[in-house]
């Protein structure tokens, strides 16, 4: 066993490597916020794009000459393929570790610990976390209103669903006239196609506010599922998926059809199989039933419980250690 450092740590610092896409933002987002929580970390973004990562560098773990945090790493934590190069060019920083979220395309072996989501079908092992979902920012409500309030997020084109406007607005005209006693909020996303944001809008009036991507705010979402009895999202964003999930909030997915042999459907398909959300088809239980509290579905919590306990990260109270966190 290595020999420890005598001296006691202040604040665990994290490095969060962001290639600044959304969905892995987020997902950086809500490790770190619970790692901030539960074991006092101090974080620290580095936005991939501005440093130069050559492939040797990656390959031998040599680090590049740049502008990095002045507090030496504990934990470093990547998330997107543009941030690997610099993941592996950091593996054998001293002291830290190093974690990646979501299914490399490297061995694992090349890092202290990768978490996934089940999804990704990665055979489990003592430093491989499987999520059910991917880890978001929001937190599970302790109570959901009784205020007859629903939000709709709409998504947009992708890879793992057939889109299609009309069908889609013709599920949201069927919730709107069904259920005529509720106020809807509705919010399209950047990927959005222009004609169904205008036919949205049409929809404004006196009980449906419309909102379109230039007009929502970081905070937003979490302001908007904390207000809902209800919410209904397109399944084109395993992201939008999971933080509506994670709200406990009572969650429907908009019917399309799915990609033959997509993850990411069969992962939105293994959500509705264990409860967390409900189909097109079973409108119903989303809008008149009370919502059932199970097992919670905080995913960036147990993954955060998973780093601390697994070592990857010392808690304040904690000595340094010499040897990689995450080893036996």
């Amino acid at each position: 066993m290595a020999n420890l450092d005598t001296e006691f740590s202040e604040a665990p610092v994290v490095w969060l490597l962001t290639d600044n896409k959304p969905g892995h933002r987020n997902q950086l987002k809500g490790l770190g916020n619970r790692l901030r929580v539960l074991a006092g970390a101090s974080l620290h973004w580095i936005d991939t794009r501005s440093v130069n990562v050559p492939l040797w560098r990656a390959l031998l773990a040599i680090p590049p000459s740049a502008d990095f945090p002045a507090a030496e790493p504990d934990l470093i934590v990547a998330a997107g393929s543009g941030t690997h190069r610099l993941l592996l060019a950091l593996r054998r920083k001293k002291k830290a570790s190093t974690l990646v979220l979501m299914k490399p395309g490297f061995p694992f072996s090349w890092v202290s610990a990768v978490i996934t989501p089940d999804h990704d079908q990665v055979a489990d092992g003592p430093n491989v976390l499987l999520t059910e979902g991917v880890i978001n920012t929001i937190t599970p409500m302790a109570r959901i209103t009784d205020k007859p309030e629903a939000l709709i997020l709409v998504g947009g084109p992708c890879p793992h669903f057939d889109w299609d406007d009309d069908v889609l607005l013709g599920q949201i005209h069927h919730l709107i006239n069904h259920y005529p006693g509720w106020r809807w909020t509705i919010s399209g996303s950047r990927r959005t196609p222009e004609p169904l944001l205008h036919k949205l809008q049409e929809l404004a009036g006196l009980k449906i506010t419309v909102v379109g991507p230039d007009r929502t705010h970081q905070d937003w979402l979490n302001h908007q599922v904390s207000a809902s009895r209800a919410i209904w999202v397109s399944p084109d964003s395993m992201s939008m998926v999971c933080e509506a999930a994670t709200s406990g909030v009572p969650t429907g997915i908009f019917q399309l059809t799915p990609v033959p042999g997509s993850r990411v459907a069969a992962g939105i398909d293994q959500l509705v199989q264990n409860g967390r959300v409900a189909r097109w088809s079973d409108h119903a239980s989303v809008m008149t039933e009370k919502p059932l509290r199970g097992q919670v579905l905080w995913e960036a919590d147990r993954a955060a419980r998973w780093v601390v306990t697994r070592g990857l990260l010392p808690l304040p109270t904690e000595p340094r250690q010499d040897r990689k966190r995450g080893e036996d």
